[in-house]
């Protein structure tokens, strides 16, 4: 008899999921299999449901990064992505490594990724590995997520810098990997100032742009 698992997370509704059978949880091959409703994530084999879809405000400063990497990048090896995209992240042991679908028990959607390492786009479903670049935008009810199990998981997985956006304040924080592979205390960018990226060496981008209606 099959078994199914009740998911609830923070406020989002109750959904019924057949009981994964490995003891690391659900991995990518059940995530495959799955016809939700809504956009979820898979983390540490566990189900995330995403926020509802994003307010304009948040797509209006999704476009205007967007943009501006997109042109900064023209000609470029490193190439951009945003969401809805499939990043399969491996943990720190197994970043080099080809895993199988039913290893994988971590797959999240970033709003913007930029990767620079062509092996990782040779999988047409997906990321397979850790983007060199990484960007969330917060949205209500998401903040949790976003700054605790995603800042343990980029910076598991190597993410060489990442940015989180707090269209509220209107403030975006940058964390960089340092030698010891850990994110320091991150580089604060408020009004009418530009942040230099340190992946994207040339990339400037003023934060009015970013936050610009």
């Amino acid at each position: 008899m099959k078994k199914y698992l009740t998911i609830q997370n923070e406020d989002f509704t109750e959904t019924l999921v057949e009981e994964p059978e490995s003891p690391i949880g659900f991995t990518y091959a059940d995530y495959l299999t799955w016809n939700f409703k809504e956009r979820i994530e898979l983390i540490r084999g566990r189900i995330f449901k995403m926020s509802p879809a994003p307010t304009s405000f948040h797509q209006r400063i999704s476009v205007n990064i967007e943009t501006e990497i997109s042109i900064f990048l023209k000609g470029k090896k490193c190439k951009m992505f945003h969401a809805p995209i499939d990043v399969r992240l491996k943990g720190k042991p197994f970043r080099k490594k080809k895993l199988r679908d039913d290893e994988i028990t971590t797959v999240v959607q970033p709003d913007i990724i930029v990767v620079c390492d062509e092996e990782k786009l040779n999988d047409e479903r997906c990321v397979d590995g850790a983007p060199e670049f990484v960007v969330e935008i917060l949205s209500p009810g998401n903040t949790r997520t976003e700054t605790k199990y995603k800042f343990d998981l980029y910076e598991e997985n190597g993410v060489e810098e990442y940015w989180v956006v707090y269209p509220e304040f209107k403030q975006i924080h940058v964390f960089l990997l340092n030698e010891k592979e850990e994110y320091g205390k991150p580089v604060i960018y408020e009004a009418n100032e530009n942040i230099k990226s340190t992946v994207l060496k040339g990339l400037r981008i003023p934060t009015n742009e970013i936050f610009k209606l």
